[in-house]
């Protein structure tokens, strides 16, 4: 039978307090259940939580099974995330982490059919105030646990110098003005179309509406090779590219973990990098995130959960 520590004991395991229990489960991923109102701790979940967020890890000669080695993520795209996935497949040696750009609520549907472990999301909900967890709730059985990945910031991507003086989304209405598009289903392209509205623009009469791309990059692509004059995008770009920019929002961007995976081992390993020196070295070299909240659980509120009284 698996063996369950309680608060207390799992505290002794750590040499820590018993208070910074708590927050390792909100911001670092702590495996643990609430029974009767307690937090449980499987054991076995700890020591593998422990040996995720292990640096240095060596290379061992037994592999587990293929499917376990494998991490699947699908929906919006983030040249951060990119790069995370490319230090998960050099630093977890013999695992595999691959990436398929479908869009925010690609994601989440592909979540609904299992066919990915994660799902990537920044969908403004109705309130414009929070993320994703309408949308999540409308289309999946069970709500997720979500992980915050970063703040970015989302904006309008204008050609180096801004040449044609654009200050405002109510600018791209002007004649001559030629923009870039994202997909239908893109929580770019949901924050776009808010603001044409908000601006009092007929989204169909704009030049270049129709022309669609799958990622911020290639946004950017297009406006630097001269075919187009605007489009919405990321700041990260613009610092890349040399762009210039027209910020809108801070947005939240999450990743969506099934609870029955979230304890899985390639799901530890790519959340604990996100603790790790050469993540926070990387990011630091991109304009336009804020990872003040990177890393730490968003859904369920632990802390909030924690406090209710028990029956």
């Amino acid at each position: 039978m698996t063996e369950l520590l309680s608060t207390r004991q799992v505290a002794k395991f750590l040499d820590i307090n018993e208070k910074m229990v708590y927050t390792l489960i909100s911001e670092k991923g702590l495996p643990a259940s609430k029974v009767t109102g307690k937090w449980l701790f499987p054991r076995h979940l700890v020591e593998q939580w422990i040996e995720a967020n292990t640096i240095n890890y060596p290379e061992t000669a037994a592999m587990p099974d293929n499917w376990r080695d494998l991490l699947v993520i699908a929906g919006s795209n983030d040249i951060l995330l990119e790069k995370t996935i490319c230090l998960f497949n050099a630093d977890c040696g013999g695992k595999l982490a691959v990436f398929g750009n479908l869009g925010s609520m690609g994601g989440i549907r592909a979540l609904k059919r299992n066919i990915c472990h994660v799902a990537t999301s920044h969908l403004l909900q109705s309130d414009e105030q929070d993320y994703n967890f309408e949308f999540a709730g409308k289309e999946l059985d069970k709500m997720p646990v979500v992980v915050n990945f970063c703040r970015r910031r989302q904006g309008i991507l204008l050609a180096g110098g801004n040449p044609h003086g654009l200050k405002s989304v109510a600018d791209l209405g002007r004649k001559n003005i030629r923009i870039v598009n994202r997909r239908v289903g893109t929580g770019t392209r949901l924050v776009f179309d808010r603001e044409l509205g908000r601006a009092g623009l007929e989204a169909g009469r704009l030049e270049g509406y129709a022309h669609q791309v799958a990622s911020h990059m290639e946004v950017g692509l297009e406006i630097l090779a001269g075919r187009a004059d605007a489009g919405p995008g990321i700041e990260p770009v613009a610092g890349l590219l040399g762009l210039d920019f027209i910020p809108l929002r801070w947005e939240r961007y999450d990743l969506l973990i099934p609870k029955q995976r979230f304890f899985d081992r390639t799901i530890q390993f790519f959340l604990g990098l996100l603790h790790g020196d050469k993540f926070k070295k990387m990011a630091a070299g991109l304009s336009g995130y804020d990872l003040r909240s990177c890393g730490q659980v968003v859904f369920p509120d632990l802390e909030k959960e924690d406090r209710k009284p028990t029956k």
